[in-house]
């Protein structure tokens, strides 16, 4: 049996003809309706404190494959090693399908993942846009969310946007039709603001309750670190709140654990994921309050666009 394997080099050169957000927003229509299973992220440690690694998991049953990313960290003499591979299987034969080099893959999905949330919950006629970060997280959810509302203007923020390169500051402009300016405070990109995408690595809260006016759209995606969150858990009890996928997220996330644990927030107050969202099955913001966003990466997700490039590939191979 041979397995097709996909490096990143092989993935770069693909992507370009995949649709991942028709995709992932499909895969989550389908979760939604009982057609895939979304098993919580699975963490295991390696012996002697040599780092660990976290599967993800994900059955789109409808779509005939389940799968699983692995993403191990692994601890070296100097530094540490992350890498992370997503396996398809097909539910019909039982065979492996893909195995595929999901660091960029990983990049692409978190961003659209990001940008389904932003179709079905921003306001129909949000104009402004605020991103927090620079770094390719950023720069993917800019591509991923500008075609979605007529944006006025997008205004960038983060600590380390005075480092961007001239090539790298193009490249977001780029992105946002030439629409887009760096800025030199948070507050500044937050001004007006319709939509704001926190796209940063940070461990602790990067906006407040005291940086928010108005209704907006908050979308946060945050990092691995223990308790990770980019917003203060204390603003969850003043937003309307809906994340990726409420069995696996509500009771993970960072803020949402630490709310939890304060007792100013719990999970039962999630209005709604992104399944019920893309199949109107939950009930949809008032815009009286800000709105809030919270995905942490779901196996389904990498399921999907390994599928995704899967097909795109076997197609290439038909047309030869």
């Amino acid at each position: 049996m041979t397995v097709l394997t996909l490096n990143r080099e092989d993935v770069l050169k693909v992507l370009p003809k995949v649709d991942v957000f028709s995709t992932v927003e499909a895969m989550f229509g389908a979760l939604g309706r009982g057609e895939a299973v979304q098993p919580k992220q699975v963490q295991t440690l390696f012996p002697n404190d040599k780092g660990d690694f976290i599967n993800y998991t994900g059955v789109w049953m409808s779509a005939g494959v389940y799968g699983l990313k692995t993403s191990p960290f692994i601890v070296q003499e100097k530094g540490y090693t992350v890498t992370a591979w997503t396996l398809l299987m097909s539910t019909e034969t039982g065979n492996p399908l893909l195995l595929v080099d999901s660091s960029r893959l990983t990049l692409e999905r978190t961003a659209a993942t990001t940008a389904v949330a932003v179709k079905y919950l921003a306001r129909k006629d949000a104009k402004h846009l605020a991103v927090i970060g620079t770094g390719a997280q950023a720069l993917a959810h800019i591509r991923y969310v500008f075609g979605l509302r007529d944006w006025e203007s997008v205004r960038v923020w983060s600590l380390n946007s005075h480092e961007l390169t001239e090539d790298k500051r193009e490249e977001f402009k780029a992105a946002a039709q030439g629409r887009l300016e760096f800025v030199s405070s948070k507050a500044e990109a937050l001004q007006k603001a319709d939509v704001i995408l926190l796209c940063t690595s940070a461990a602790q809260a990067v906006i407040s309750t005291t940086d928010i006016k108005g209704a907006p759209l908050i979308t946060s995606i945050s990092t691995n670190a223990p308790g990770a969150h980019e917003v203060d858990p204390a603003m969850l009890a003043k937003m309307d709140v809906y994340c990726d996928c409420t069995a696996t997220t509500a009771t993970v996330a960072g803020e949402m654990k630490l709310a939890t644990e304060a007792g100013t927030w719990k999970p039962e107050r999630v209005k709604g994921d992104l399944g019920a969202l893309v199949n109107k099955a939950c009930e949809m913001p008032a815009y009286d309050r800000p709105v809030y966003f919270r995905s942490i990466g779901q196996g389904l997700e990498d399921v999907a666009v390994a599928l995704a490039v899967y097909k795109e590939i076997k197609n290439e191979g038909d047309q030869q």
